[in-house]
């Protein structure tokens, strides 16, 4: 995108966009699947939001980078934490979510499954 860099709805959105893992493409180059942003009736740019595989990977990254270190090195509780956080953050409707989350973390599915059974009974009581 040449000059649409400098566009203040581009440089308003790309913190957002970097976040999401998501990609800016011009506006005529939008397929139907992206999201076309509109600055005074005139079409700026559109964003390409990754595939949700993709997004459960770049949380996984960014929880070891908060971290500091790999997710597996975690005590107990940061781990469940992280299996709470990754619950409200929808990571578990992705396929394969808990055998990913596990692998991370370095337990077993089933560990997973009884930290988010620990974490429902918690918000239930």
């Amino acid at each position: 995108m040449t000059g649409e860099a400098d566009h203040p709805l581009v440089r308003a959105v790309r913190p957002l966009i970097d976040a999401l893992g998501a990609e800016i493409v011009p506006p005529g180059r939008a397929g139907p699947e992206d999201v076309v942003l509109d600055w005074e009736g005139e079409s700026v740019l559109a964003v390409r939001l990754p595939q949700l595989s993709e997004s459960l990977d770049r949380l996984l990254a960014a929880l070891e980078r908060r971290h500091g270190m790999p997710l597996s090195e975690l005590d107990r509780r940061a781990k469940q934490s992280i299996v709470r956080n990754l619950e409200a953050r929808g990571a578990f409707s992705v396929r394969h979510g808990v055998e990913r989350v596990a692998g991370a973390l370095g337990v077993s599915r089933f560990t997973v499954y009884n930290y988010l059974n620990r974490a429902n009974a918690a918000d239930d009581g």
